[in-house]
């Protein structure tokens, strides 16, 4: 397929293998990935820090199984925010889920072969709608490999971020008392995952995005004002990659069309 380019290139983002190291902890604070020691490791992570995702993707799946963990980052990031066909985002969420449990198998101690299908399976779910995708049974999928990440990897931010984003979304599709009933899940303890993650990985502006989200979904206008400062600190996060910057231009537009639908109302 033709892979859409970065829109934001930036030297800023272009890392060598030292330089990559050295801000390692820091650009991996919400999936804790280990740096990497295989060579052509180092070369993907370079390039999906830089925006050059389809490369990444390729030099990762080029390693095998051991490469996944770039491979599906950059796959992910890549459809979530730049692909423009719907066929294509769900096809490919698809095909990610179904690599990450070959790698579930090959590597049970893996959290990232737990977490991509997690989260590939979450996509997938709010194409097709968070309803059809319980009816098909895709949410005790999510929940089991959200749950398996959080087990093996409990300082993985990201994790703790997708449970939330689990809580609130079928929260808001089949309503608090049968989501509660029938799937376990409750309000509070979205906000309880949110919490856990910024603790975890303070400056997280994903985190702060899909907290913002999930305020909305579960109490509206009540908590528009947080929802709207967790806008604005993620608009103002630090950069330091291209999915740093996907991020802050996506929470910049919430906060356009927050202004735009206000001034619609008045």
């Amino acid at each position: 397929m033709a892979w859409t380019a970065f829109p934001y290139p930036d030297p800023a983002f272009r890392y060598t293998p030292e330089s990559l190291q050295a801000a390692w902890p820091q650009l991996h604070g919400g999936d804790r990935e280990a740096f990497p020691t295989h060579p052509v490791l180092v070369q993907a992570w370079i390039a999906f820090h830089a925006g050059e995702f389809e490369r990444a993707a390729r030099l990762g799946l080029d390693v095998g199984v051991n490469g996944y963990a770039v491979a599906h980052k950059a796959i992910c990031m890549y459809t979530n925010y730049l692909e423009p066909s719907e066929k294509k985002r769900l096809a490919t969420f698809e095909c990610v889920a179904e690599r990450c449990e070959r790698q579930q198998r090959e590597q049970p101690d893996q959290p990232a072969g737990y977490y991509w299908h997690a989260y590939a399976l979450g996509q997938y779910s709010q194409g097709i709608s968070v309803v059809k995708a319980l009816a098909q049974g895709l949410g005790a999928k999510i929940k089991h490999s959200l749950d398996k990440t959080v087990q093996l990897a409990p300082q993985r931010a990201d994790a703790h971020v997708a449970l939330g984003v689990y809580h609130a979304e079928i929260i808001d599709k089949a309503g608090a008392v049968l989501a509660g009933l029938t799937y376990g899940v409750k309000k509070d303890e979205s906000y309880r995952q949110f919490e856990t993650a910024l603790a975890l990985n303070p400056d997280s502006s994903i985190a702060r995005i899909q907290y913002a989200r999930a305020l909305m979904m579960l109490d509206g206008k009540k908590k528009l004002a947080q929802a709207r400062d967790l806008y604005e600190q993620a608009a103002c996060c630090n950069v330091r990659d291209a999915t740093e910057r996907l991020d802050q231009d996506a929470a910049q537009k919430e906060l356009e069309e927050e202004k735009l639908s206000g001034a619609v109302i008045k």
